[in-house]
């Protein structure tokens, strides 16, 4: 690469509004798991790690907040830092790519920009190089790989049937793939011109620069950075990421066990003004004496989640007598608890709660509750719930000496089927 071209500013647009339902199913591909992880997720992973890349602006459905939260939760903290917000998608891939120019537009325009379909986690530094290079030098350039089939262009004359007008020599033509890049302002102008004179139904973005009139350019593309698409794809990646073969017939698959786990935390009351109550400060009347910050609803739910994958409790990992954890917040206990269960490519499926207590109240603070613990957690808002009750007066709650909190948590652990189909092993961190 030219040393102009290494001083560029390149920031990605990672299309993923689309509903991609064809693999089956009513999860969009992009949400679907490969090897343990999200699709989204590894896409966003190989393009963050890259050094050329300084911003991702994410596109994403309106509808898919608690989807994309999740996914950017098993990132790599550097990983997520590159992200910008999520910028809601349109109706097709063409205004949803106009969406995400114009997002990095509104915070600082870069020099280039590599589109790229959510639904390709396989591209990798070697093919962004080369789109970096490419666009660089050309101002407009899309990866391509030779196609191997004869193609022919056809005229439909019955439904299935076409008659054949041409056969292009195979020669001269490419798949096309993304990631596609392109110096940005031409790029902008061009969706913006197609938006004003109501040109829509591009299906990627090559093709709208050689309408704008810009000369685009085929850089060499990669057969490996294959593209999702019908349920075969999903099981060949899930394959690929698992380590296995990746011929679809052969190896072994990556398959889940759920597994659950409890939790238990109780703590006296003392003199104070408020408690914490599930990541939120709720004013009472007395606080609880504790090590940490004494929120009951965390340390319940971090020993389930420690349980759900036999790794020890919270005294194993944060120990009372450790002054470090004095006075500690506890959303980094369910956090570290969550990075564990991922760590072994595992998915938290749900989070529930009970509290047990006179007082104080948490009705008023349920929903600022369930928001929190979602947050830390990276699951959706309705993967957590979060209930309170009394206890008829009975006991150290119902004598009102203190709270306390049961958790359940259900997650999913993968495994990996051996040769004779009859026994499994878990593949542990």
């Amino acid at each position: 690469m030219s040393d102009s071209a290494a001083r560029l500013q390149v920031a990605a647009v990672v299309v993923a509004a689309g509903k991609g339902l064809r693999v089956g199913g009513d999860l969009p591909k992009q949400y679907r798991r490969v090897g343990g992880r999200a699709v989204l997720t590894r896409t966003l992973a190989a393009l963050a790690e890259s050094p050329r890349i300084a911003r991702i602006q994410p596109v994403i459905a309106p509808d898919a907040a608690d989807f994309f939260r999740e996914c950017v939760a098993e990132l790599e903290p550097t990983h997520r830092g590159k992200l910008a917000e999520p910028v809601p998608g349109g109706a097709t891939r063409q205004q949803s790519v106009a969406a995400g120019l114009e997002g990095l537009a509104r915070v600082r325009a870069p020099d280039l920009v590599l589109v790229h379909d959510a639904a390709r986690p396989f591209v990798d530094e070697a093919l962004i190089t080369r789109a970096v290079a490419a666009g660089a030098e050309h101002g407009a350039a899309v990866p391509g790989v030779a196609v191997s089939d004869t193609i022919k262009l056809v005229e439909e004359i019955a439904p299935g049937i076409g008659r054949v007008h041409e056969t292009p020599a195979r020669e001269n033509l490419r798949a096309v793939q993304t990631p596609q890049s392109f110096r940005f302002g031409p790029l902008l102008d061009a969706h913006r011109r197609a938006v004003a004179e109501n040109r829509d139904g591009f299906t990627d973005d090559g093709a709208l620069a050689e309408w704008a009139g810009l000369g685009v350019v085929v850089f060499e593309g990669d057969a490996r950075n294959r593209k999702i698409t019908q349920a075969a794809d999903l099981i060949e990646a899930d394959r690929a990421f698992s380590g296995s073969a990746p011929a679809i017939s052969d190896g072994p698959m990556t398959t889940y066990v759920t597994r659950l786990g409890t939790g238990f935390d109780v703590h006296a009351f003392t003199e104070g003004d408020h408690v914490w109550l599930g990541g939120i400060k709720i004013p009472a009347d007395r606080g609880v004496l504790a090590h940490s910050d004494g929120d009951v609803a965390l340390h319940a739910l971090t020993d389930a989640l420690l349980g759900a994958i036999a790794d020890g409790d919270i005294g194993t990992h944060f120990p009372p007598s450790d002054e470090k954890w004095r006075g500690a917040s506890s959303d980094q206990f369910l956090a570290h608890a969550c990075e564990l269960v991922r760590a072994q490519g595992g998915r938290i499926d749900h989070l529930d709660i009970t509290v047990l207590a006179e007082a104080p109240r948490i009705g008023a603070h349920r929903e600022a509750i369930r928001a929190r613990i979602a947050e830390i957690a990276g699951v959706p808002l309705t993967a957590v719930s979060i209930k309170a009750t009394t206890t008829e007066k009975l006991g150290f709650v119902g004598r009102a000496e203190g709270l306390a909190a049961q958790a359940a948590a259900t997650v999913r652990l993968p495994e990996v089927e051996v040769d004779t189909g009859t026994e499994t092993a878990e593949r542990r961190a």
